[in-house]
């Protein structure tokens, strides 16, 4: 059921966007800035109080089992897609759920008619471009997200992945997108610039996994973090698969990764809470 959020904080920078009468009355006011030099990377996980992003466990890999199916959550990634220009995914987030579609309404479908109108507002095309990482370029491109009608999908990947995507044959060439480099994966700067070319727009939604998130957070380009924190234990057990917010970095002591609270919202035991990185 979807019951307005609670606004405890708010002082996020940017120009407010006006949003659609039912959006505005769920979520309240919604500020994102301007992208500047280069494209802004605002990203959103839901999290567990010990902080699991993912069980790591087949048929529960997403954020429902996190968030309990909240309805809530499901709004605010539904609003978010809905202002970003880009949902930017790996391919492991796109084999954990391959059924999905990564659009406003593929998330929130109850609010389909709100997010058109908004993304009409904002001269925005339908749906955001899904863009897919992809080093090894071992997908299957028979999956919705490429064949759907209601989304617009391009892989990024390497040379080598470009060959293995052309000998699958399952692929449009528009929808390829191959990058010389050097080294079996792309680096943030280099998926940035590559998303700049597509000429897509400038406000990127960085859905994960883990894994590329803490790749960007690596190389600071990560402008926000929007973090559902659901009332929720898991636990973790040794060698276990399941997931934090980032993956395969280190940071602190010395090197932490900082931000500033710029939001905070309740819904019932629920905390939608929202950083500036600093």
């Amino acid at each position: 059921m979807l019951v307005p959020l609670q606004t405890l904080l708010e002082r996020a920078p940017g120009r407010a966007i006006r949003l659609p009468r039912r959006l505005a009355a769920l979520y309240g006011r919604l500020c994102l800035p301007p992208a500047q030099r280069r494209p802004y990377v605002f990203s959103n996980f839901v999290s567990t109080l010990d902080g699991v992003v993912s069980l790591g466990v087949r048929g529960h890999l997403g954020g429902a089992d996190i968030s309990g199916h909240n309805a809530m959550d499901r709004m605010v990634m539904g609003l978010l897609r809905a202002v970003a220009d880009v949902v930017l995914i790996g391919a492991g987030t796109l084999n954990a759920d391959r059924r999905h579609l990564w659009t406003p309404e593929g998330i929130c479908p109850e609010l389909a008619a709100e997010f058109h109108a908004l993304r009409d507002a904002l001269r925005k095309p339908p749906t955001p471009l899904t863009v897919i990482v992809s080093g090894s370029g071992k997908l299957d491109g028979s999956l919705p997200v490429f064949a759907s009608a209601g989304a617009r999908a391009v892989v990024l990947t390497t040379s080598a992945g470009a060959r293995e995507l052309a000998r699958r044959q399952r692929l449009a060439p528009a929808a390829v997108r191959a990058i010389p480099t050097t080294g079996p994966t792309l680096s943030p700067a280099v998926i940035l610039k590559a998303i700049r070319q597509l000429e897509a727009g400038n406000h990127v939604l960085l859905e994960g996994g883990p894994r590329l998130l803490g790749e960007f957070y690596a190389r600071h380009l990560v402008d926000e973090q929007f973090l559902t924190l659901s009332p929720q234990l898991v636990g973790r057990s040794r060698g276990d698969r399941r997931l934090s917010l980032v993956m395969e970095q280190r940071f602190a002591p010395g090197s932490g990764r900082w931000a500033r609270l710029i939001g905070v919202k309740r819904s019932a035991d629920h905390l939608f809470l929202r950083y500036q990185m600093i």
